[in-house]
């Protein structure tokens, strides 16, 4: 494999060309006839057993073609991307250039690649704390809604419908004066007020008395779920035969002991008054932290490629998905709701979060870029897993690829743990016992042994993300409880839930007879103390 030019386009897209040899090529058409032969008839022979010319000249040279294609691609994307040397976030319009037995196969695709990010006067920021009063009003306010809650429901025959009744409808609508699917109900509840209906229907049933038959007029939202429907002028023919009524509760102690374990309506009261007052505090601090996040944010310049809020975003839907035990397309069908509203919802929160990181990245690099005793050379032990196994090496080099591109750094020791907490413990004890404090950072390979090397820091009295830094792979539960309690640095979280979803998501299409690429990217989250949280609601 070589590449064959890279050449800056746009801002964060370089555009690549990469090929493989004739021999590479070959190799990949043999591996794409040994996989399918055993499916491929030929006259003459029994099936599995035809030889690769003669499946060639009964279905032409390139019939394996495409399958060696994409096998080129597929096996060896990651690393063409490695040896760009690029910080990348995503590879799109891939374009096969050139595919001969002569030549090997060409493919030229754009690289999108991490914004560069400036960012300065972050530090001293000052925001404005605001707490709200909690008055006797906000308290009698609150006290309505549990009255609300607990409210009998009376049937009403001396007036007509209001909003905040429920009234008990037949109803049927029409296009054009002709009766559409769907549109169909007999003596169905309707809360007045509660939105739960087409906008201004519930207006128009307002008013209406019992028995009363009428025309209600709407015309159905331009993004409505039933295509047929959108934006359209609808009749609904309609009768009331039922309204409900609420019958609220005298607030008094009696009310009181019905709803809460107190006995009196001041004791009530004033447990209330605590929690609002509790409760406009944590929004006052919650206030005060996105005012310090959209300050941090405020002092940060980059241009952010797209596609990381959408992978953002991504993220969010499937965390969402998961905390809700629902998945997106039932709720969508459900609710009428289209993806692209659906994901519209978390556009801003996905562009703060993004920008956050990429802000906090940069400060962080800023800081001290690992080199706990500022000496200006981070100095390091590595743990490793299996040094045989891929993992152990992707995990190990590129660990101080990242880091050696802002800083010096020196290996001190590297020893194998094999993925065991104990061994873990046990190098990083020795380490320390030999070289102390010169050991800026602990790396290991897994968190089983990050978790035996935080025993082996605790115990020589050293503190982590104070005089040292402890970084691990996988994100088990204990291991981000670790990170967000300020004892351990970081981990990194392989998002299987993303890969099954984009898998999921790509079949679908590919059944569906849509275009998909050969190969989709769903990036590791490196898990930080700020987004710790998310992670470990999503594990959990």
């Amino acid at each position: 494999m070589e590449i064959i030019s890279q050449n800056n386009t746009a801002t964060n897209t370089t555009a690549i060309e990469f090929s493989f040899t004739a021999e590479e090529f070959e190799n990949a058409i043999s591996a794409a006839y040994n996989k399918r032969k055993k499916s491929i008839t030929v006259p003459g022979f029994r099936k599995g057993k035809a030889p690769r010319k003669v499946i060639e000249a009964q279905y032409g040279e390139s019939v394996f073609y495409d399958d060696a294609v994409n096998s080129l691609y597929n096996q060896n994307i990651v690393a063409v991307i490695d040896k760009t040397g690029l910080d990348v976030v995503d590879v799109e319009n891939t374009e096969v250039v050139e595919v001969s037995k002569e030549n090997g196969v060409k493919f030229k695709a754009d690289i999108i690649t991490k914004p560069v990010v400036e960012i300065s006067d972050y530090k001293g920021l000052e925001v404005k704390k605001t707490t709200k009063t909690v008055d006797d009003a906000a308290v009698d306010a609150e006290i309505d809604k549990i009255r609300n809650r607990n409210a009998r429901s009376i049937s009403v025959e001396d007036r007509a419908a209001q909003i905040g009744d429920t009234a008990v409808i037949d109803f049927e609508g029409f296009l054009d004066g002709v009766a559409f699917e769907g549109g169909k109900g007999e003596k169905f509840p309707l809360e007045l007020g509660s939105g739960s209906f087409i906008p201004g229907f519930e207006e128009q049933v307002a008013g209406k008395n019992i028995g009363e038959d009428f025309d209600v007029n709407v015309t159905f939202p331009e993004h409505y779920q039933a295509e047929n429907l959108a934006g359209k002028p609808a009749v609904f023919k309609c009768k009331l035969h039922e309204i409900k009524g609420k019958e609220l509760p005298n607030v008094d102690d009696e009310f009181v002991k019905d709803v809460s374990e107190f006995d009196t309506l001041d004791e009530y009261k004033a447990d209330i008054k605590s929690k609002l007052e509790k409760a406009a505090a944590d929004e006052a601090s919650t206030n005060l932290d996105n005012a310090l996040v959209d300050a941090v944010i405020g002092k940060m310049k980059a241009e952010v490629p797209q596609v990381m809020y959408q992978r953002r975003i991504d993220e969010i839907v499937r965390e969402w998905s998961a905390r809700n035990r629902i998945s997106v397309e039932d709720y969508l069908k459900y609710t009428g709701v289209t993806m692209d509203q659906f994901r519209a919802n978390f556009t801003e929160v996905a562009k703060r979060q993004v920008d956050l990181r990429l802000a906090l990245e940069k400060i962080a690099e800023l800081e001290n870029k690992g080199d706990a005793d500022g000496d200006g050379v981070v100095r390091y032990i590595m743990v490793q897993g299996d040094p045989e196994n891929v993992d152990a090496q992707y995990r190990t080099e590129k660990s101080i690829e990242r880091l050696s591109q802002d800083i010096e750094v020196e290996e001190l020791t590297k020893q194998r743990g094999d993925w065991d907490q104990t061994k873990g413990q046990e190098i990083t004890a020795n380490a320390l016992s030999q070289y102390g404090d010169k050991i800026d950072v602990v790396f290991c390979n897994n968190d089983a042994m990050a978790l035996g090397a935080l025993q082996a820091i605790e115990a020589a009295g050293r503190t982590v993300n104070k005089d040292i830094y402890l970084v691990g792979v996988d994100a088990l539960v204990e291991v981000v409880e670790n990170v967000m309690n300020d004892k351990m640095t970081g981990t990194v979280f392989n998002d299987y839930f993303g890969q099954a979803h984009k898998a999921a998501d790509v079949a679908l299409d590919f059944v569906n007879g849509k275009d998909v690429d050969n190969v989709y990217m769903v990036d590791y989250v490196k898990v930080t103390p700020e987004n710790a949280s998310e992670i470990l609601e999503l594990i959990k």
